[in-house]
């Protein structure tokens, strides 16, 4: 069975559940300090995993091959244990406007936390829909976490209905595959998914199954939820939908599609080139319009969930390592983001970026972190983002002498790119130029915050003038797609 593969996942649910009993002896008033022993739990397993100490590292597959543990998962895995570290750092200046609760909030995150971690290794469509189950069940509770708040209830409310619809067509799907071809392992599906590429039932299945993970990327057409929930959310629940829900929803993609039915990607490359062009006008151009902080990154995920789907069409290798190298660039951007947006924006009756004003009189580390991150975020050199938008247009020009529609795309990207840089400069602007409030005061940020954003700032700057490293680690990881 080899259990020890599942090493990683099992102390991120220990480490959860110690902190429930933690928190019966503990006193309230020294119950945020919790938060803190799981970000250094989460940050602890990351080195020893980078390491290889105690088998971390091991690969690997699991209950019958339905776990895998190869460079693919622990990519991913990595990268959710920095999420949550960070988010969990977020968490704890953001706890004191939860209500009661605040222990279990953390809790909630590390559960959320090892769903993202099985989905990495989900080599099989039933562990696939477990692992996509404990991260959408967890999170139904985390979007509506400050229950006394109108607006997060109401996020909670959007996220369970379209998130249950979501897992309907999960599950519809799941049952077409299997009624057809028997098969739910992604290799055994892949040795007979060529005999049923013109059966219209197992087509519909994966397209059903494609659509169920399509909402976990806020991809069109399934992302009207995004903009409402990442607005009344807690801002640490909306930074791990946006770093860490998004990430693990394109690693079963890549899986699904890449190891289970790669002749079925092959066929559906026009229609993921459609998606994608779709994806990113439909993020771009409504963003444009926003004022509210929060909702404006909720309309840049649907869009940077389009610049993903790009290596997803693209169908080759570069495209494929192009996307995870986004991914680790595009999560430290966004958590950077969010996190300024929980020190300035929590005390303030708005989320209005007018909030921001005059942010670098306040705090002058807290508007370049947020003028940085605005800067990746749209792609301008010499950011992780703008060469993380290089790879992925790069890999859909490279395919452009095999089929013609990807000169469209990339052309789609590259206006994308330039509508962004309107709303995101726009933000950058308050931030210098505009004047602060006269009852404005200095921001005081906690030393454990301006360390988390000073690891988001330095990852963002040495992935785009140092790329080398972590590109060729996620080329390595993406090798295990390699059909």
């Amino acid at each position: 069975m080899n259990v020890g593969l599942l090493t990683l996942e099992i102390a991120v649910v220990t480490l959860g559940v110690v902190l429930l009993l933690a928190d019966l002896w503990l006193p309230a008033q020294h119950r945020r300090a919790l938060g803190l022993a799981a970000a250094g739990g989460l940050g602890l397993l990351l080195v020893l995993s980078c390491w290889g100490a105690f088998g971390l590292g091991e690969t690997g597959t699991a209950f019958g091959g339905m776990f895998v543990q190869d460079g693919l998962s622990l990519f991913f895995k990595r990268l959710f244990l920095l999420i949550g570290a960070l988010v969990l750092l977020m968490a704890v200046e953001y706890s004191d406007r939860f209500r009661a609760g605040v222990t279990e909030y953390y809790v909630l995150v590390l559960f959320a936390l090892s769903g993202m971690m099985l989905a990495a290794s989900a080599h099989d469509l039933a562990l696939l829909f477990v692992a996509m189950e404990l991260m959408t069940v967890t999170f139904y509770v985390l979007t509506a976490y400050e229950r006394t708040h109108r607006a997060s209830v109401e996020a909670g409310v959007k996220y369970l209905i379209l998130g249950g619809l979501a897992s309907a067509f999960l599950v519809l799907g799941i049952a077409l595959v299997w009624g057809v071809s028997g098969r739910l392992n992604f290799t055994e599906l892949a040795m007979v998914a060529d005999r049923y590429t013109g059966d219209p039932l197992f087509l519909s299945g994966v397209v059903l199954v494609v659509a169920g993970l399509g909402f976990k990327l806020a991809a069109v057409p399934f992302q009207v939820w995004a903009p409402d929930v990442y607005e009344g959310s807690p801002t640490p629940t909306a930074a791990l939908l946006a770093a860490g829900s998004k990430a693990a929803g394109m690693v079963l993609l890549l899986r699904l599609l890449f190891t289970g039915v790669p002749e079925v990607a092959a066929q559906g490359a026009k229609v993921a080139m459609a998606v994608a062009g779709a994806t990113i006008l439909y993020g771009n151009l409504c963003a444009l319009s926003q004022r509210n902080l929060k909702r404006l990154l909720g309309y840049s995920s649907i869009a940077h969930a389009g610049y993903l789907l790009l290596g997803v069409a693209a169908l080759s290798d570069a495209g494929r390592s192009a996307v995870l190298f986004y991914l680790l660039a595009y999560a430290l951007t966004v958590l950077a983001a969010f996190t300024v947006v929980a020190l300035v924006l929590r005390h303030l009756e708005t989320e209005d970026i007018s909030g921001l004003a005059g942010l670098h009189e306040r705090s002058p580390f807290l508007a370049s972190t947020l003028t940085l991150a605005m800067i990746s975020l749209a792609g301008i050199p010499p950011l992780a983002g703008f060469f993380g938008k290089f790879l992925l247009i790069r890999s859909v020009v490279e395919q452009a002498g095999l089929q013609p529609g990807y000169w469209l795309l990339a052309g789609v990207a590259v206006v994308g790119v330039v509508i962004s840089l309107y709303y995101y400069l726009r933000v950058v602007r308050v931030l210098w130029w505009d004047r602060p409030p006269e009852n404005a005061g200095l921001i005081e940020l906690p030393q454990r915050l301006r360390l988390a954003a000073a690891l988001c700032m330095v990852g963002m700057i040495y992935l785009g003038l140092f790329p080398a490293r972590a590109l060729a680690w996620a080329e390595e990881a993406a090798r295990v797609l390699a059909f």
